[in-house]
């Protein structure tokens, strides 16, 4: 927490100095008022010094007016300097996130980095701003109450050596038993964000399975440990609290009892034991509310552990320090002997996967399911570094080019396609903001969208939720491939993204791409025979390895694997069309 604290706070090291100084300036004028009235009682009070009363009332009143303008004023710089640090570790946070390969996205899962990037900022963020504005002053309350105390009376000060360390044993203990209850509540505000994160995403699967009641069973128990943790900590500090008034209202009693004793023996002025008890007070304050900002370090601490598993990730992907220089060549890709295996698997996915593919051709990928298709396909824009082999684009490995120019070279369509909340337009323009409204129509001229498009309201300031919910599937995927042409690529993959069309629809826009994108290369993945029967050339795909390539009636008599996906699905008659 310490090193997360000091590199986040370090751009604001004059907002801190600044803000400690005022609270130095607080801690020190409000140590110094109650000498003054003691001062009052002692020589005014007793002496019936009127003169002495009001010089000395008038001194404590413009103090105590200094201190409420100070006060506004560090109060608003410590609030300023802890939002910043949050803003500033949440964005830390998501640009880490976003370097991450989806490896380390599924290590840690989309719930916990939500938790982590929301909840378990704002804990270190609270944390921070109670001590701008609570744990700088206890210090410096604490220590010159001590100090001004024993310049009241010596013995009685002793008192302090009694009370002091039954509340840090007493505050030790709780903390002790909260720390490890605090990590665990982390994990259960986890697990409760993922069971309702799952029960969005799958609506329409849980209603259409009648899994309602399952569901809220789940998420019950989810919600219920969750209480039972809270409760748990909840119990451990109600504790806390009544034991520690307890122990500030016996030492107050102590303090007068004595104190008392010694004002009638004659060894202490009554005006010094009025001095004295507030500076008990301060002292004992001091400590409360130290406390109550330890009450939330341990749970703060936690979250910054959290929040720095996720800062220390190294990505396994990543830019080379060197690039190499991009080649004049345009839209090439070669994979040579590729092997691919998920972290912590026995077997490969992929094995000795070779092929090329070029400008002005499409390139089919088939294969049965789990054949390692859409892995294949994820290697090209680096969502997986390969574990063997190669995969070059234009010439170059792809490891050794920056993660932003191989991006900028490809037009990546995904087997879900994913719609951002916004509208058509703004949606169509994500991989080119400049694109003019001309080219948005034309790209979904092209894609099949125009006709649904022009039939909305509000055209291209249509509105789209969340994820593209509020168009059919056929729809959102047609926007997906719009936005990919509006993109202009070198290179287009195409993850299996005419699933959800009817035949015609296929047909018509695969046309539509082959006369509009002549330039470029065409990755397809698909399951229907119909999208690929007219590739350039077909990649065969069984258990990760090559069984095949060529034309449609080259495997048609080569690849037996190929024939069985044809006649599982097309006539003789249309087989040979």
């Amino acid at each position: 927490m310490i090193g997360l604290l000091t590199t986040y706070l370090k751009p604001y090291w004059k907002q801190l100095i600044f803000v400690m100084v005022l609270l130095l300036i607080q801690a020190i004028a409000n140590l110094y008022l109650p000498e003054l009235n003691a001062e009052i009682i002692n020589q005014g009070v007793a002496k019936g010094d009127t003169d002495f009363i009001a010089r000395t009332g008038a001194l404590m009143l413009g103090v105590t007016l200094v201190l409420g303008v100070i006060s506004i004023i560090s109060v608003y710089w410590g609030s300023k300097t802890a939002m910043a640090f949050g803003r500033d570790l949440r964005h830390g946070l998501f640009r880490r996130v976003q370097s991450f390969s989806l490896a380390e996205l599924n290590v840690f899962g989309a719930p916990s980095l939500i938790t982590r990037n929301t909840n378990d900022v704002q804990q270190v963020q609270m944390v921070v701003l109670l001590a701008l504005n609570v744990m700088i002053t206890a210090p410096f309350m604490a220590v010159g109450g001590v100090i001004m105390a024993l310049r009241q009376d010596v013995p009685l000060t002793g008192l302090l050596a009694v009370i002091l360390p039954v509340m840090a044993i007493f505050i030790g203990t709780v903390l002790r038993h909260a720390l490890p209850l605090f990590k665990e509540m982390q994990v259960r505000v986890d697990r409760v964000n993922q069971v309702m994160r799952e029960k969005l995403s799958g609506i329409r699967v849980i209603r259409a399975f009648v899994r309602s009641d399952f569901e809220e069973a789940r998420f019950a128990v989810a919600n219920e440990e969750l209480y039972e943790t809270a409760l748990a900590v909840a119990r451990l500090f109600a504790v806390m609290m009544p034991a520690l008034m307890a122990i500030f209202n016996l030492s107050l009693v102590a303090a007068m009892w004595f104190g008392g004793l010694r004002i009638e023996s004659g060894a202490m002025p009554i005006g010094n034991l009025t001095a004295f008890l507030t500076y008990i007070m301060q002292i004992l304050m001091s400590v409360m509310m130290a406390t109550i900002m330890f009450v939330m370090v341990p749970r703060a601490a936690a979250s910054a552990e959290r929040i720095n598993e996720v800062l220390d990730v190294e990505p396994e992907i990543s830019d080379p320090e060197v690039p190499a220089k991009e080649s004049e060549s345009h839209g090439f890709i070669e994979f040579q002997d590729v092997e691919f295996r998920y972290p912590g698997a026995e077997e490969p996915v992929l094995c000795g996967v070779s092929f090329k593919a070029g400008p002005g051709q499409t390139t089919a990928i088939v294969g049965s399911t789990g054949s390692g298709k859409s892995t294949l396909i994820n290697l090209i824009p680096r969502f997986y570094d390969v574990t063997g082999g190669r995969i070059l684009v234009d010439g170059v490995d792809v490891r050794e080019m920056t993660q932003e120019s191989l991006w900028r070279k490809i037009g990546f369509i995904p087997q879900q396609a994913f719609l951002f909340t916004g509208t058509v337009e703004s949606n169509l323009r994500y991989g080119k903001e400049d694109a003019t409204e001309e080219e948005l129509w034309h790209a979904l001229k092209i894609a099949q969208g125009k006709e649904f498009v022009s039939e909305m309201s509000e055209g291209l300031e249509a509105p789209i939720s969340q994820g593209g919910m509020n168009v059919s599937g056929g729809q959102r995927q047609r926007l997906a491939i719009a936005r990919a042409l509006v993109k202009r690529p070198e290179i287009y993959v195409f993850d299996d993204s005419f699933s959800a069309l009817d035949f015609a629809t296929d047909a018509r826009l695969r046309t539509a791409l082959k006369r509009d994108i002549t330039g470029s290369t065409v990755l397809i993945v698909a399951q229907r025979v119909s999208t690929i029967m007219r590739a350039d050339n077909i990649v065969v795909l069984d258990k990760g390895r090559v069984v095949g390539t060529g034309t449609h009636e080259e495997l048609l008599r080569t690849c037996e694997t190929y024939q069985e996906i044809v006649e599982s699905q097309l006539t003789e008659e249309e087989a040979a069309s």
